[in-house]
C-alpha cells in the first residue's frame, strides 16, 4: 500500500507537511484547491456535511424564488402526452390495495376541524382542471391532464390554523413527504383525483393524488392515507428526501 506521505506522489494526491504548506503562496494553495476539496469529499463524515449544507443552500434559494403569483405553463389539449405514454412510478412491486368505495383521508394537526373525509367532500370543493408539465428527477417529462380541488380550497375546508407553516402526507404504500404550506396553497397545487376526464386509476395514485407542477414530481405523492398540518416539520420529511433529495424540491 502506497503511503499518504510518500514523496514521490504528487502533491494533490499526498498530506502536505507543515513545513511545505507554510512555503507555498497563495497562487499554490488556490492552485491545489480543488483537488484538496475532492480529496475531502473522499471523507465520508465530511462528504455528508458539505452535501447536506449544498442542500440546504438549494432549498433556500428554491423558497426564495417560489412567487405564489408564478404560474408554470399550460398546454392545449393537442399538446398533452397521451394517457398510455405517461409512465407509472412507484416505491413497490405491486400497487396498494385500497378499498376505493371506504377510503377516506385522516386529518390532523393544527386544523379546526380534524377528522375523516371522504372523497365525495373533497368531490364538493370546486374543481379544477389543468394541463401541465410533470417533470420527474430521474429526467424524464410529459404533458398531463389533471382534474381536482385545489389544495387551498381543501386546507380553508380543514380550518388549517394560521401559525401553520407544514403538510406532511403520508400514503398506502408507505410513501411520505411534506410540504411548506405557500405551496400547497400555490393556485396549480391539486388534491387530484381526474386525469384525463377520468376516476384517477390505481396506478397513478387512485383514489387522491397530489399534483404540484410547480415542484419535481417526486412530491406529487400518490394514494394519500392521511394528512397533518403543523408549525413544526418532523425529523422524517419524506421517503426521498431522507435519503438526500431536495426537500423543497421546486423547478
Amino acid at each position: 500500500m502506497t503511503s499518504a506521505t510518500n514523496r514521490n506522489t504528487p502533491n494533490a494526491q499526498r498530506i502536505l507537511t507543515p513545513d511545505e504548506m507554510r512555503r507555498m503562496t497563495r497562487r499554490q494553495l488556490l492552485a491545489l484547491a480543488p483537488a484538496l476539496s475532492l480529496g475531502l469529499l473522499a471523507v465520508p463524515a465530511i462528504r455528508e456535511r458539505v452535501l447536506s449544507s449544498g442542500l440546504a443552500v438549494a432549498d433556500r434559494a428554491s423558497a426564495a424564488l417560489y412567487s405564489a403569483g408564478r404560474l408554470t405553463p399550460t398546454f392545449e389539449p393537442s399538446d398533452v402526452t397521451p394517457l398510455a405514454q405517461f409512465p407509472l412510478n412507484s416505491i413497490g412491486k405491486h400497487e396498494p390495495d385500497i378499498d376505493l368505495d371506504a377510503w377516506e383521508l385522516f386529518v390532523e394537526g393544527d386544523v379546526e376541524r380534524p377528522g375523516k373525509y371522504p372523497l365525495s367532500a373533497i368531490q364538493a370543493l370546486p374543481k379544477h382542471s389543468q394541463n401541465v408539465r410533470h417533470i420527474c428527477i430521474e429526467g424524464w417529462s410529459v404533458v398531463g391532464s389533471f382534474a381536482g380541488a385545489r389544495f387551498d380550497d381543501f386546507l380553508n375546508l380543514i380550518g388549517a390554523k394560521e401559525g401553520a407553516k407544514f403538510v406532511e402526507v403520508a400514503c398506502y404504500d408507505d410513501y411520505y413527504t411534506s410540504y411548506d404550506i405557500a405551496s400547497c396553497r400555490h393556485p396549480q397545487s391539486l388534491l387530484c383525483y381526474e386525469m384525463y376526464g377520468q376516476s384517477l386509476a390505481r396506478g397513478h395514485g387512485a383514489p387522491l393524488r397530489v399534483q404540484m407542477p410547480t415542484k419535481l414530481g417526486y412530491k406529487s405523492a400518490k394514494y394519500l392515507f392521511s394528512m397533518r398540518v403543523s408549525s413544526e416539520l418532523s425529523k422524517q420529511r419524506g421517503f426521498w428526501e431522507d435519503q438526500g433529495y431536495s426537500w423543497h424540491g421546486g423547478i
